[in-house]
């Protein structure tokens, strides 16, 4: 199988773009993985025929907590999709609110600097989209460009980076705002015993992250994106994404995905890196989606990451979980706050999702 390069966002004798910030939010309904286990085993109720197995797949996805947009006890008066999805628009206009503040004010940006929106999400709907709903809320300028963008899922966030950095080569005096929020719970089936629903129901969890891209107008002592790569595997739709029902969102997650990672993500980066005059020895810092254990086992095993490389990503899946396009979101707020690399150093951020496909960015710190 051969994969399919997207454009490079970057040339050279381009003007650079930065990431000026990036900041999260999350529901204050924090809740430990023993007592969200023993409240999924209690709302499966008979259903549920081995609770030892839930347990088994609870305990391997490494996630010692998660955020929920509702109290828990909440979850059982959700009966329909419809209640769920008003509960969706609800809780992803306050926090993508916060978050997008939050981003605004570390960046040093006013609101009324920004050109262009984009929201992503795969969690639930809206028409008019949040996006437009966040310019109400917010005041945003009424000449902003929006970017709704639904159902790239996990690889979300990386490619609405690169979207962003389109926006703002095209326009270097703006800056654009990318807005994730994901409510996984929320797409919880009752009647969906699978495994890949159980898995989901350990793994998954709620939150929102913002980024700021700025123009070569704009100061910003952020990170520099050099170039971005799209890349699309044909013939793997299967492989991730969810089905559509009368009843919501119900998970397709192929256990093939790690092997897909390690059959083609080094081989991808390398090609990338190549292309703009570097190897992978080169990198000295990397900021991933979190996945799950499997999912980070393959890629440190495709990209040969065995010495701490992906720590930002374990300690990110550890504290909050899989929060789909907000999760390498996430990681690169972490990175910028407490693990910033020296000056000067080349970085890759990039994630994986639906389609299959991965979106590559090639940073300088």
């Amino acid at each position: 199988m051969t994969a399919g390069a997207g454009i490079t966002a970057s040339a050279a004798g381009s003007e650079p773009m930065k990431i000026a910030s990036a900041a999260s939010a999350f529901p204050k309904n924090y809740y430990s993985q023993k007592f969200l286990l023993e409240q999924l085993q209690h709302y499966w109720g008979d259903q549920l025929r081995n609770p030892q197995m839930l347990a088994r797949l609870h305990r391997n996805v490494t996630v010692e907590g998660r955020h929920l947009a509702l109290p828990a006890e909440k979850y059982y008066d959700i009966t329909t999709w419809g209640q769920a999805n008003d509960v969706w628009i609800e809780v992803a206009q306050e926090l993508g609110e916060q978050a997008l503040c939050l981003a605004l004010h570390h960046a040093g940006i006013e609101p009324g600097k920004l050109g262009a929106l984009i929201f992503v999400s795969v969690t639930g709907i809206s028409s008019p989209s949040i996006d437009a709903l966040l310019i109400n809320r917010m005041g945003l300028p009424g000449n902003i460009r929006r970017m709704p963008i639904f159902g790239l899922g996990c690889v979300a966030g990386a490619a609405g980076i690169a979207r962003a950095a389109d926006y703002v080569r095209a326009y270097p005096s703006q800056a654009a705002a990318l807005v994730s929020v994901e409510l996984c719970s929320l797409t919880i089936q009752r009647d969906d015993l699978s495994v890949a629903n159980l898995i989901s129901s350990g793994l998954f969890a709620d939150g929102s992250a913002a980024v700021i891209v700025t123009g070569d107008e704009l100061a910003s002592a952020g990170p520099e994106i050099v170039a971005t790569r799209s890349i699309f595997y044909p013939d793997t739709e299967e492989m991730m994404g969810w089905k559509i029902t009368e009843k919501g969102f119900r998970i397709t997650l192929s256990p093939e995905v790690p092997v897909l990672i390690r059959e083609h993500l080094g081989h991808d980066v390398d090609a990338f890196l190549a292309d703009h005059g570097h190897t992978r020895a080169d990198i000295g810092s990397w900021v991933l989606h979190t996945g799950g254990p499997k999912v980070l086992e393959a890629t440190a095993a495709a990209l040969d990451l065995h010495n701490g490389e992906l720590d930002a990503s374990w300690s990110c899946l550890k504290k909050v979980g899989n929060l789909s396009s907000a999760s390498v979101l996430v990681v690169l707020e972490d990175v910028m706050r407490n693990r910033r690399p020296e000056p000067g150093t080349l970085g890759i951020l990039a994630a994986m999702g639906p389609g299959f496909c991965s979106e590559l960015l090639l940073l300088k710190w």
